[in-house]
């Protein structure tokens, strides 16, 4: 018998496929799309979940002696899951399998990847982060896997980091694990101070020294750390001592520190072979022998102060800055760092134990001109800077050089005084004290640290600008006078390569110069080099990886924002960037980069103590 619902569908259906259709004019395609189609799909799939509709799979998972079962959607799992999309698209026996077990994992973690796989939504704290990291690492799911990374990148401290990256490199966790790396090799000085420090093997522990991506201000650093490490169980590890000092970079250690040690460090005196290594290397370091190691990780090229004439709205202005930026030879970029306290120009600078120091100068504008006594230090692990001791007189275009762990400011000018003075600042009972003076006032002149003494060339006495140079040894508190150079030179640059110093640019009464001349130090003569594509005088100059940079400075009629590079073995300059700004008077010297976590987001705004 005919069911009258069933003839009412079938009439229906007639009727509807009488329905003439009209023709459309006009657009001839429409592109719809509902932004809330997947989303709204996922929550019904997930209410099927719920109430245990279509599903086509029991996940049984079991941890030690429980079990939990998971009713769910083969299609959901292998849609974020790289693991689960493997199991049941291959020729796995699971593939067709209505069950599958997973063994040694706990189910509530579990629960959360189903959960994660129907809703898109995971919560992760402190408790739970890690056993969720390692089933979404196990299981494939890479969303979760890098939300757990994300939280834990966030919680990296010196007490966890250690522990954390050990984890990450066990779960194959590559990004977790390099960035926990990045962040030991960042915080060294901290981390080795924590008891994870101390779990590590030998084998770790010389890993981890091992790499020339390390930032520390001062190797000595990594040597108490691992003196530190040894001293904790000094029967079983001081056997690993020496593999260990191998790793340090011990030719870039003070020669005060490492006097220090062979005196009083107890891990010494059980290893005797480490002990006898560290006395052989002082002993060349005294008689300067051994050659500086190679400083750990990227050298920056820092730039501080300098000074600035020029016109705005028709008026003429002259001002010192308060800017400071470092420059990457290799990347070829320029960071902006923090600004110093006060406005400088005319300053030396130099590094020191990683740390970069201005000396002197003066602060110059139209309602001020100040000579500087002041020291100032710039940490690149911080981005911050502070003062130390005040010089005992002022000094305005000082030249300054490091001489064993000591800092030298010679010369400058204090109003109409010029100074033959010069002094020297220990770091460790931060004072300055009054050494030999030289045998003429110099202002501007060049000035160099070489083998052991310090090197002083050109400049302005105050009546006559000068070709003469001499030279200070530490241990004779004495000047020595040498060969003059060829060319009359204030306002020059003088640094040190090879055992060789480059007198370079300046100014001789008349003009700017873009000469060059080299002194041999084993002959006690001056010979011509490649002059300079540009003239200048009160420009900046380094040494960064043999090449030496000249930046900034005076030229004529304008001041040069061009730096030029010198390569000594082919005796030739070379353009390589240009600063923000051309200015002269600056500090320059190279250090360790900036550490990325200490820099602050530098406004963009025009600023007139940067820009003309």
């Amino acid at each position: 018998m005919n069911c009258p619902r069933r003839r009412k569908r079938l009439a229906h259906d007639k009727d509807f496929m009488a329905i003439t259709v009209p023709s459309i004019h006009g657009s001839e395609y429409l592109d719809y799309t509902v932004e809330t189609h997947a989303s709204t799909a996922l929550k019904v799939m997930d209410e099927f979940r719920q109430q245990e509709m279509l599903c086509d799979l029991v996940l049984h998972v079991t941890y030690k002696e429980s079990t939990v079962d998971y009713k769910v959607h083969k299609v959901v799992l292998a849609s974020c899951s790289s693991y689960f999309r493997a199991m049941f698209t291959s020729s796995f026996k699971e593939c067709d399998a209505s069950e599958v077990t997973l063994r040694d994992v706990c189910p509530q973690v579990v629960g959360r990847l189903i959960d994660f796989a129907y809703t898109s939504h995971i919560t992760v704290g402190k408790k739970c982060v890690l056993h969720i990291l390692l089933a979404a690492m196990r299981y494939q799911v890479e969303d979760v896997a890098k939300a757990c990374c994300d939280f834990l990148i966030k919680q990296l401290e010196p007490a966890n980091v250690i522990g954390i990256s050990r984890f990450a490199e066990e779960i194959g966790c590559t990004e977790l694990h390099q960035w926990s790396r990045d962040y030991i090799n960042t915080h060294f000085n901290e981390v080795t101070k924590e008891e994870e420090f101390f779990s590590l093997s030998h084998c770790q522990l010389l890993e981890l020294i091992s790499q020339d991506s390390l930032k520390v201000l001062c190797e000595s650093e990594v040597y108490k750390a691992c003196t530190d490490w040894v001293s904790r169980d000094i029967e079983n590890r001081s056997q690993y001592l020496h593999a260990l000092l191998n790793a340090v970079h011990i030719y870039a250690l003070p020669p005060k520190f490492l006097k220090k040690q062979l005196q009083s460090c107890p891990v010494l005196s059980k290893a005797n072979c480490c002990k006898d290594l560290l006395s052989k290397i002082f002993q060349e370091m005294t008689l300067r022998k051994g050659s500086p190691a190679p400083p750990r990780g990227t050298q920056f090229i820092f730039v501080a102060g300098g000074y600035l004439l020029y016109t705005k709205t028709q008026l003429y202005r002259q001002q010192s800055l308060a800017s400071m930026e470092a420059y990457d030879p290799k990347k070829n970029v320029w960071i902006k760092l923090a600004n110093m306290g006060i406005p400088c120009s005319g300053l030396g600078a130099c590094s020191l134990f990683g740390l970069f120091y201005t000396v002197g100068g003066r602060n110059l504008s139209l309602q001020n001109n100040t000579e500087s006594s002041a020291l100032c230090c710039y940490n690149p692990m911080t981005n911050q800077w502070s003062q130390r001791a005040s010089l005992n007189v002022p000094r305005n275009r000082v030249g300054v050089g490091v001489v064993d762990g000591n800092i030298y400011a010679v010369g400058g000018s204090h109003g109409s005084t010029h100074h033959s003075s010069v002094e020297r600042w220990d770091p460790e009972s931060n004072r300055w004290t009054f050494v030999c003076p030289m045998s003429v006032a110099r202002l501007g002149a060049g000035v160099a640290a070489c083998n052991g003494a310090l090197y002083v060339a050109g400049g302005f006495d105050g009546h006559n600008r000068l070709n003469t140079a001499e030279k200070y040894q530490p241990d004779t508190n004495a000047w020595y006078r040498l060969a003059p150079m060829s060319t009359i030179r204030s306002g020059m640059g003088l640094v040190c390569v090879d055992l060789y110093l480059y007198a370079i640019g300046g100014y001789d009464g008349l003009n700017q110069l873009n000469s060059v001349e080299r002194y041999n130090i084993s002959r006690n003569l001056w010979e011509p080099r490649a002059s300079m594509q540009y003239s200048r005088s009160a420009h900046g100059v380094t040494v960064h990886q043999g090449g030496i940079f000249v930046l900034g400075g005076f030229s004529q009629h304008d001041f040069q924002p061009i730096v030029e590079c010198y390569c000594p073995q082919r005796n030739e300059w070379t353009c390589v960037t240009n600063m923000s700004v051309g200015r002269s008077g600056i500090g320059v010297a190279v250090t360790m980069e900036p550490c990325p976590g200490s820099l602050s987001e530098q406004e963009d705004a025009d600023d007139d103590n940067e820009s003309p």
